[in-house]
Parts: C-alpha cells; sequence; structure tokens
C-alpha cells in the first residue's frame, strides 16, 4: 500500500511539472510582448515630454507654437499680429485726434464708420494668436465664432462707405447722417453674429465638453475638429458681403468728384485683393491642405489669411483714408454753424487777430468823427462859387491819417 502511494503522489507531481511546462511558452510570449511595448512606447513619451528650444520649462505645451524656433511659422505670424495690433491701436488715436479738424460734414460723417472698421481689423489680429496656440475647447469655440464676425464687421463698414459716397454722387453734397450709416452697418454685422451663434449653439449642445475640457465621445467630436468644408459653408454671408464691397465700389469711380474717386478706388482695391486672399485659403483648406501637407496644414493657413487680410485693410484702405480726412474736399459743405472760409490751426488764429485788429481800427475811427463832422459843418458856410472853384484844391490837398481819410482846407 505505501508504495502504491508512493507512485500516485510521483504521477501526480509529474502532471503538474508537465502541465507547467506546456503552459512556460505562453507566459514567456507575455512577458517579451510587454517589455517590447514599455520600450516603444519609452522614446515617444520622452519626446512628449521634453521641451521645444525656445521654450521655457515653464510653458505649456497649448501655448509651444509661440516660442518654438523649430516652427517658425508660428513665430513670423505672432510678430506680425503683435505690429498689427500695435498700429491699430495708433491709427485709431490719430482718428480720434483729427476729429477736430475735419470741416466737411460728409466726411465727419464717416468717422463712427472708420473706428468701427478698425477695432475689427485690431480683432482679427489678435484673433491670429487663438490659432497659433493649441486646441481646447476656448480656442476651438473662439475660431469658429469670431472668424466671421470680425471678417463681417469689416466688410459691412466698407459696404456702408460705399453706399456713402454713391449718394453723395447723386444727391450733390447731401450725404447720409452719421447715425444711419453705422446703423446700417450693425444690421448687416448682425445677421453674421446670429448665424454664428445659432452654429455653434447647435453642435456644442450636440457634442456638450466634459470637465477635461474636451467633448464627450471620441477625438472626432471635440468643436475644432469639424470638417473643413463646413467652416467654408458657414462663411457664405460673409463671402456675400466681399462681393456686394466689389460691386458697390464700382460706381463711385464715376463722378466729378476727385477724392470721392480716391476713396472709392482704395475700397475696390481691397476688395479684390481680399478676394484673392479668401479665394486663396478656401482653396488650401478644402483642396490643397489634404493632398500636401495634412491637417497639420489647417492652422497656419487660417492665421495666414488672417494676418494678410488684416494688413490689407491697413495699409490700402485706413492709412490713406486717415491721410485725406482733414484735407478740404471740392465742393464740399461745412457743417452747421460754420464758417465756409474757416481754416485749420494757426491759421484760424491769424484770421482773430486780424478781425481784432479791424475792429480796433473802425473804434478809432468812430472815435474822430465828431471832428469831421465839425470841419463839415465849417465848409458848408463857404459861398457857393468859391467852393467850387476850391474843389479841386481840396481833393488835391487831401491826406490819408492812421485812423481814417480827413480834409485839410486849403485857402
Amino acid at each position: 500500500m505505501e508504495k502504491m502511494e508512493e507512485s500516485v503522489e510521483s504521477l501526480r507531481w509529474r502532471g503538474v511539472l508537465l502541465n507547467s511546462m506546456d503552459h512556460t511558452p505562453q507566459r514567456l510570449h507575455l512577458l517579451l510582448v510587454t517589455t517590447a511595448t514599455t520600450l516603444w512606447s519609452l522614446p515617444v513619451s520622452m519626446a512628449a515630454s521634453v521641451t521645444p528650444v525656445g521654450c521655457g520649462s515653464n510653458v505649456g505645451s497649448l501655448y509651444y507654437s509661440l516660442c518654438d524656433l523649430s516652427a517658425v511659422w508660428g513665430i513670423v505670424l505672432e510678430s506680425l499680429a503683435a505690429a498689427g495690433v500695435m498700429a491699430s491701436i495708433i491709427l485709431l488715436i490719430v482718428l480720434l485726434a483729427s476729429m477736430p479738424f475735419i470741416t466737411d460734414k460728409n466726411r465727419r460723417s464717416s468717422m463712427g464708420l472708420h473706428a468701427c472698421f478698425l477695432f475689427c481689423t485690431m480683432g482679427l489680429f489678435c484673433l491670429t494668436f487663438s490659432f497659433i496656440v493649441g486646441k481646447d475647447f476656448a480656442t476651438c469655440a473662439s475660431r469658429r465664432f469670431l472668424f466671421g464676425v470680425l471678417f463681417s464687421g469689416c466688410f459691412a463698414c466698407l459696404l456702408m462707405q460705399c453706399v456713402r459716397l454713391n449718394l453723395l454722387a447723386r444727391r450733390g453734397n447731401r450725404g447720409p447722417r452719421a447715425w444711419v450709416l453705422c446703423l446700417g452697418a450693425l444690421g448687416l454685422w448682425l445677421v453674421e453674429v446670429v448665424i454664428n451663434t445659432e452654429w455653434l449653439i447647435i453642435t456644442v449642445v450636440r457634442n456638450p465638453p466634459n470637465d477635461t475640457g474636451t467633448a464627450l465621445g471620441t477625438a472626432a467630436d471635440v468643436p475644432c475638429n469639424i470638417i473643413n468644408q463646413d467652416f467654408v459653408m458657414a462663411l457664405i454671408y460673409v463671402l456675400n458681403l466681399l462681393l456686394a464691397v466689389v460691386v458697390a465700389s464700382l460706381p463711385t469711380l464715376c463722378g466729378k468728384h476727385k477724392q470721392r474717386h480716391q476713396e472709392g478706388a482704395f475700397i475696390l482695391v481691397t476688395g479684390l485683393l481680399s478676394v484673392f486672399i479668401w479665394v486663396a485659403w478656401i482653396t488650401m483648406y478644402v483642396w490643397g491642405n489634404e493632398r500636401t501637407g495634412g491637417p497639420s496644414w489647417d492652422d497656419p493657413t487660417l492665421a495666414i489669411a488672417l494676418v494678410s487680410n488684416a494688413w490689407v485693410f491697413l495699409v490700402l484702405y485706413t492709412i490713406p483714408d486717415i491721410c485725406s480726412l482733414t484735407r478740404e474736399e471740392e465742393g464740399g459743405a461745412p457743417g452747421f454753424g460754420e464758417d465756409p472760409n474757416r481754416g485749420v490751426g494757426y491759421e484760424n488764429i491769424l484770421r482773430e487777430q486780424g478781425a481784432q485788429n479791424m475792429f480796433m481800427e473802425n473804434k478809432a475811427f468812430s472815435m474822430d468823427e465828431p471832428s469831421s463832422a465839425g470841419t463839415v459843418q465849417e465848409m458848408s458856410h463857404i459861398p457857393r462859387a468859391s467852393t467850387n472853384n476850391s474843389y479841386a484844391a481840396h481833393s488835391e490837398g487831401s491826406i490819408l491819417s492812421g485812423n481814417g481819410l480827413h480834409k485839410i482846407p486849403q485857402w
């Protein structure tokens, strides 16, 4: 019995040993796969944690494009956008400072449109930073909403400027009032605001964000990862405004006022270059990037479009128009209660001093009138014949004093 028990125990241990030997290859395979996966992901994690050249260790990964020297496009566009913001602020200060020197009421009525145009242009430069930094829910929402809203504000102001010039050409010197122009631009701008608000609310409510700032679901549900064609389709109203600016600026070139021709020509050139920029970036954004650089080129494409078009607005329209604001328009009507011969600056001071001197001379002349009246009374007692004979002598003996003309009798 004891031998049988020993044999059974030995057989059981042999079975356990054989089973362990059968599962050893599987365990070794699992161990090798885990080790290989860890070693493969190690360089990727190390590369992700490495700070780019030019960025500090305390800079978040969302803002690497602002300081990464390997991504030159971000630094270049950042510099151009910052310079554009400063230029817009300076031009706005110059515009406000030149208001007291504008004598033409038709030009003064367009000051509100110029100020709104500069604010929207400054917003385009600021929005460029949203396309340079990384993607999160806040930047994606601002990109989708403000891109069309800011461009529609610029094109609405340009369109109302064209309307003002066309009305001046038809009515002569009776242009629309300032509040009418601003109200028209506001109405055109609010249409795009409503369109973008509705589009953003529908898409965000469909894919609401969670606590981490990303949308629920897969990565395709993030608001930034929308189809490029949908982004362009949301800008159809802005494209219509741009086309309206180009068409409305053509009649402004007809007329007899040279300065109005120049202003209309600036608007036309600005509109044509804007059309070229929009055709270029839409082509790259919808078709070109898929065949060349892929989705990584989408943000640089939109950022370049923002900066280039904003600088076109400043250089080709705002700067020339501000330089000609204080220039007297041909046939321009003076403002209410203004002197048509009123000058600007030191010219007014010199004219006022001249008027005061003339007033003092007239006052001194009026004080000398009694003496001259007594002389006339004395001459009235002279006989008529002698008076006629001495007329020539009186004429020759008249002299001009400092305060008036005095006749000295010469007997």
